[in-house]
């Protein structure tokens, strides 16, 4: 069990699907095409109910920003071969030590959330580190001060409950069983199961 355990909090309400967070992390971490740290996706359904001579629309869509969620139990770690990915335990981070990755991918395979992304071009994984280097100099993660609408938060995940509340399950997201994952979400209207 880490010292604390770090995380994220997105507050649904607040955001808009703009990508800023993703173009952030793409552009510091300096990835390739096709490679993404952090997404945004965007979740919509409903569709339009006849009642007697009018239609009532139900129609909705929200997004959420996913990203290594630094799980409690992370399967990543778990199936790594070569210990390339280990669980920080002064913090609870799940990092990638790039040396030790032969790029076997089962890391990949194996996390719901999809956070491992291969490299054809290096033959090796790379994910989200929730930006060690930027927290070492005392600074936000970069997807969470890039957001315009502060919709990203980040800290001790036992804070964020206290602060903001939120569930861990919503429409979209995997069983949290799975994983223990390092999330709270203040769920939009339409994201409860």
């Amino acid at each position: 069990m880490p010292e604390k355990q770090l995380g994220f909090h997105i507050d649904q309400a607040s955001c808009i699907g703009c990508f800023t967070c993703q173009i952030a992390c793409k552009d510091k971490n300096d990835l390739e095409v096709g490679q993404l740290w952090r997404r945004v996706v965007e979740m919509a359904g409903g569709g339009y109910v006849e009642e007697g001579n009018t239609v009532r629309s139900n129609v909705f869509a929200y997004y959420i920003p996913v990203s290594c969620n630094h799980c409690a139990d992370p399967p990543c770690v778990r199936n790594c071969p070569t210990g390339a990915l280990y669980k920080r335990e002064k913090d609870g981070l799940v990092l990638l030590n790039q040396d030790r990755c032969i790029g076997c991918q089962y890391c990949v395979w194996s996390c719901p959330y999809n956070a491992p992304q291969f490299n054809p071009a290096t033959g090796k994984v790379g994910k989200c580190n929730f930006c060690v280097d930027l927290l070492e100099q005392g600074k936000d993660p970069v997807c969470v001060s890039a957001c315009p609408m502060r919709a990203l938060h980040w800290g001790p995940i036992d804070e964020l409950k206290q602060k903001y509340g939120g569930v861990d399950l919503i429409r979209g997201l995997p069983d949290p069983k799975l994983t223990g994952p390092s999330l709270l979400v203040t769920p939009h209207r339409d994201a409860i199961k």
